[in-house]
């Protein structure tokens, strides 16, 4: 069986607490706590990450590519080696909507490599996107990241059993995180339509018992493959939503 890894979001120092204790005290199973790293909120992932690490022994911060300087040392080393984390997540990260804040050409590849330069100890996973372009072109960024040092990969929420099976096939072999997240409202299944070209299958509902569903049954399919899943819960219904997959 593989693990079992939730998203929190670190909005601010005290929900984040709140999280952390529904996931640990409701429900069972979770394995690691992964930590967005959002330039909207004043906590930065490693931080969030920190915290975490009094509720869960395994946690993992997301690093955004355009945010690292490749002249300079990692930013966020002196906080990793503090805390003793040792897995981070790098993902390529969207520009700022504030221009006040610096961002780089740099790509996941050249991060990748980064922290194996500065952090030989930091294990370095990476994303998939299964919506960006066809599954030829995300196969190839998936074998750069191989080749630049990645140990395995978080995927895009997936709405479809059979779009999840195809990617395992191709995937077969590699250190996966399979992604479910719930999507709660019509609003909330545009903005996935719209911003990530979801197309979502024909059973679709916007509702909590439908992704509780779905998520079950992406269960089901990475234990049978010895894989891992990646939650990435709704605030709003994150108890609810983590013990109707978990129990």
């Amino acid at each position: 069986m593989g693990r079992i890894s939730v998203e929190l979001v670190p909005r601010n120092e005290d929900e984040l607490r709140e999280d952390l204790k529904i996931t640990r005290d409701c429900v069972r199973g979770v394995d690691v706590i992964n930590i967005p790293d959002l330039l909207r909120l004043d906590i930065r992932s490693w931080e969030g990450a920190a915290i975490a690490q009094e509720y869960f022994s395994a946690v993992m911060p997301h690093v955004r590519a355009i945010d690292v300087d490749l002249t300079k040392p990692l930013s966020m080393r002196p906080e990793l080696r503090r805390s003793g984390i040792t897995e981070v997540l790098v993902i390529e990260g969207d520009p700022p909507q504030d221009m006040n804040h610096k961002f780089y050409p740099t790509v996941t590849t050249d991060v990748i490599q980064k922290f194996h330069q500065e952090m030989p100890e930091v294990k370095v996973y990476a994303g998939i996107d299964q919506y960006r372009g066809s599954m030829r072109q995300e196969m190839y960024r998936i074998q750069r990241k191989l080749q630049a040092g990645a140990v395995g990969f978080f995927t895009q929420p997936f709405f479809d059993m059979r779009l999840m099976e195809m990617y395992a096939d191709m995937l077969d072999g590699q250190n996966v995180y399979w992604g479910v997240s719930p999507v709660m409202s019509e609003r909330s299944q545009s903005y996935w339509e719209l911003k990530n070209n979801v197309v979502f299958p024909k059973d679709f509902k916007p509702t909590l018992d439908w992704s509780i569903e779905f998520s079950r049954r992406a269960l089901e399919f990475v234990n049978k493959r010895g894989a891992n899943l990646y939650l990435m819960p709704i605030k709003s219904n994150l108890k609810a939503y983590l013990q109707g997959v978990l129990g």
